[in-house]
Order: C-alpha cells, then sequence, then structure tokens
C-alpha cells in the first residue's frame, strides 16, 4: 500500500535482507509523522502540562488536551472527559479493576472469555484473591467463535462485570461485541471491552455499541509506547474512587481531608506522559485520514493469502479459523518448536512472535505450551505474505 511509504524503519535490512514485520500484533511501527510531532514536543514546546502559566507549558497543554479530543473521536466518545490517558491497555484494566473493584465483593461474578491477554485476566484475579469475586469464563464454539448461546447462560444477577476483547491476539477472532454488551446489561452487568487489538482493525463507535469501559493502547495503533486511553462513561467515571493518589487528581488537600478533582483528571495522578500523548494524538489522526475501509479489504485480502498458501504446505496447523477474523494467522509446524521456528524466519529478515502471547489459558484450552504468530498490519503487502511462506518451507526442510 502507498502508506508503506510513510513508515521509515520498513526500508532498512535485517541480515542483508528486507525487513518483512510480521509482529505487529506485539507492536505496531510508526509513520514518519508521529516521529516528527514526538521530536518537536521535545525539541521543540516541551513543558510540564495543566501547571504552569508560561508560554511553553501552555503550548505543551493544548497540544495534550488536542491529543485528548482525537482520542474521543477516534472511538466517538460524548465527550472529551470519558477519555483518561493511561500508561497503556494494561494499566487501563488495571485502573477499572482497583477502582470500579470497589463495588465487588465475596460471591460476585466476573465473566471473561477462554481467550483474553494476561491482562484481561491477572487484574481480575486480584479481585478473586482479596475480595472473594468468582471468575466465570466464557467458551469459545468449535470454530473458534465467541459462544454467544453459552455465554447467555452463564450472565445472572451474580455477574457484576464482564470483560472480553474485542479481538483475540491469538486466534485473530472478532467478538460480537454489540450483542455481548446488550446481554450483559439486560442482567445489570458493566462491560468492559479490550480493544487493544480490535481498535487497530476495526472502527469503534462506543456510543453505538453502548459499552461501559474500552481499553486501547498506543505502541499497536502506530503510535508510542507508554501511553494508551481508557474510555469510560462519565457518570461511572464520576462515582468510581481514584486509582492512584498525587498532583493533579486532586481538587483540594487540607490537613484532614481531601477532595478529587472531575474526570478525567482525578485518575491521571501526577505528570504524565505528555509526549507520548502527543504521539498518540498524531497517529490516531493518521489512522482515522486512512481509507479504513480499504485498510480493511487489505489485511483481510493478506489472511486469506496466507492462511490459503500456508495450508497448502502440509503439516503446518493455523489456530483460529472464525468468520470474519482478523488478520492473524497462529501456526505451528510439525517437528519444530515456535522458537526455532522464529529464529529461522528471522534470518530471513520475517519478524514474527513465539511463545504463548500471554494468553496462556487459551494455550492450555489448545494442547500446546508455545505457538508462531504472523500477525498484520496496513502497511504489510503479498510479497510479505509470501516472504513468510518461503520461510516456512525453509523449516520445514530443516526439521523433515
Amino acid at each position: 500500500m502507498a502508506a508503506r511509504a510513510d513508515f521509515p524503519i520498513l526500508s532498512r535490512l535485517v541480515y542483508n535482507k528486507p525487513l518483512v514485520y510480521l509482529d505487529n500484533g506485539a507492536s505496531a511501527q510508526k509513520p514518519k509523522i508521529v516521529l516528527d510531532a514526538i521530536l518537536s514536543a521535545y525539541s521543540d514546546t516541551y513543558a510540564n502540562v495543566h501547571r504552569g502559566a508560561h508560554f511553553l507549558s501552555n503550548e505543551s497543554t493544548v497540544a495534550f488536551e488536542k491529543a485528548r479530543e482525537s482520542a474521543r473521536s477516534f472511538v466517538n466518545a460524548k465527550k472529551v472527559e470519558e477519555i483518561i490517558f493511561t500508561k497503556g491497555g494494561t494499566e487501563a484494566i488495571n485502573l477499572v479493576a482497583s477502582s470500579l473493584g470497589a463495588e465487588i465483593g465475596e460471591g460476585d461474578q466476573i465473566v471473561i472469555s477462554e481467550m483474553e491477554h494476561h491482562s484481561n485476566i491477572v487484574p481480575w484475579h486480584f479481585l478473586r484473591e482479596r475480595k472473594g469475586a468468582e471468575i466465570i469464563w466464557a467458551p469459545l464454539a468449535a470454530d473458534d467463535s465467541f459462544d454467544l448461546a453459552a455465554f447467555a447462560k452463564l450472565l445472572t444477577k451474580k455477574t457484576k462485570l464482564v470483560a472480553v476483547t474485542h479481538m483475540s491476539n491469538v486466534l485473530g477472532t472478532v467478538t460480537p461485541v454489540a450483542e455481548i454488551i446488550r446481554l450483559a446489561h439486560a442482567v445489570g452487568a458493566k462491560v468492559l471491552i479490550d480493544g487493544c487489538q480490535g481498535s487497530v482493525h476495526e472502527i469503534v463507535d462506543v456510543q453505538a455499541l453502548d459499552c461501559d469501559f474500552y481499553v486501547t493502547t498506543g505502541h499497536k495503533l502506530y503510535g508510542p509506547s507508554g501511553i494508551g486511553f481508557l474510555y469510560g462513561k462519565y457518570e461511572l467515571l464520576e462515582a468510581m474512587q481514584p486509582y492512584q493518589g498525587g498532583g493533579e487528581m486532586i481538587a483540594d488537600v487540607y490537613r484532614d481531608r481531601i477532595t478529587y478533582a472531575t474526570p478525567p483528571h482525578r485518575f491521571e495522578a501526577g505528570t504524565p506522559p505528555i509526549v507520548e500523548a502527543i504521539g498518540l494524538g498524531v497517529a490516531l489522526d493518521y489512522m482515522m485520514g486512512l481509507d479504513r475501509a480499504g485498510i480493511a479489504a487489505h489485511e483481510a485480502a493478506l489472511l486469506a493469502h496466507a492462511t490459503e498458501e500456508i495450508d497448502k504446505l502440509g503439516k503446518v496447523r493455523i489456530f483460529g479459523r472464525a468468520p470474519n477474523k482478523g488478520a492473524i494467522v497462529t501456526f505451528d509446524v510439525e517437528g519444530a518448536h515456535p522458537q526455532d521456528v522464529s529464529m529461522i524466519l528471522d534470518r530471513a529478515g520475517v519478524a514474527v512472535r513465539a511463545g504463548t502471547h500471554c494468553a496462556q489459558p487459551l494455550m492450555t484450552k489448545l494442547g500446546l505450551t508455545a505457538s508462531a504468530r504472523a500477525s498484520f498490519a496496513l502497511y504489510n503487502t503479498h510479497d510479505d505474505v509470501e516472504a513468510l511462506v518461503k520461510g516456512i518451507r525453509r523449516v520445514m526442510e530443516l526439521f523433515a
């Protein structure tokens, strides 16, 4: 795609071979416009935000809050105050678990799916360990899709929260989030959607979905690392306890009492990731300026191409066959450890992931200790697919 030229790193060589970057599910590369914005924020306008009356502080504050508006627009939140900047998706989920967790106690149930990332599992285990909550696991259907009928049967008046991925980082399965939210709300449960993968590939409208919380992370959205954001319905954020204490999140501090700021600042204690937020805003603006329907079609074509060619190889098993899945191919080569697969592909200039992908419960369900994963982005090409398939053939030759 033409957008490929926007990403400087893709022109470099690895082991004297053209870089084929297929580890986008872990972290995506950054366009030059984002890199330039980060450099400019540090070299031209840097100062702390919200607290200074001088020129640079005002300029940085304007850029920082402009990024918040970009985030609001990206997910179509009703108001900018519903956007909380965090270190990433993990912190955003932990924020909800900590603050909303004050309402969850002994015997309350939290429903998650079998394909969640550890970031959307471990915080709920904290509530299981510390508050006596119960974790209920929603199963997958035989075709690796989300089993909506089975999920509906799990919901009861004890269900306080449903926390599910928008798109699996292993299987590529896209969950029916609108139906999940509708069913959960019918029993009075709140819903958190982990959009760290889904927001990259799907157009998100939190008002249409009616989710209570939506989580993103910047480094997968072609932005910097160390930044993400949490969307939350304002009335919920307004009622929630602060996640951390310090500067910025208070209204007043006295010897005998404190009062809290209103959202979003209530949940942004201390000096925020200023430059990272500015970079994320530019990345989101960049994405919103592209033909996202065209990108989705391009990624679907890459997925179809990769699936067809890998299936022809024999002795390579692909995990995740749900209809309309995202552009992720997780696979296992018979007789070869995924780490060896990754290392051989790397020598060919092809970057893929190997391991559990922070999804051990799913790996256990699949009968695996690890797997290899190729994940596609807007800048990948059909030549990249051919390089991947050629590399897998080489693995098969070495381990035959």
